[in-house]
């Protein structure tokens, strides 16, 4: 019923740039918090940005003065800008929405993770 379809990952070097994407499709009636996490290797997975609905931003400490998260509701997409990026931030990446729906049994709503896109940067 919801799907969430992420792009934008690849290879960069130290000190790049890439713009991660997270699409919704399905009957969505709205969307609240978007968060991506990432799992680099060795480690569990963490969270890296998050955003409210009404567009309050969170950014992990490692993050904040690299990376900015947004979100256009009108396309169902929420973006996470990565700049200046580091060999450390190499890792999969993946996005999670809260989503209400509307399915064949009506109403319903739930948080659903993209299918991870993996970055890696170069030093």
């Amino acid at each position: 019923q919801v799907q969430l379809v992420e792009s934008g990952g690849g290879l960069v070097q130290a000190g790049g740039s890439l713009r991660l994407s997270c699409a919704a499709s399905g009957v969505i009636l709205r969307i609240n918090g978007v968060g991506w996490y990432r799992q680099t290797p060795g480690k569990a997975r963490e969270l890296v940005a998050k955003i409210t609905s009404s567009g309050t931003t969170t950014l992990a400490d490692f993050v904040k003065g690299r990376f900015t998260i947004s979100r256009d509701n009108a396309k169902k997409t929420g973006y996470l800008q990565m700049n200046n990026l580091k060999p450390e931030d190499t890792g999969v990446y993946y996005c999670n929405v809260g989503v209400v729906y509307l399915g064949t049994a009506g109403t319903g709503q739930g948080d659903y993770w993209g299918q991870g896109t993996q970055v890696t940067v170069s030093s």
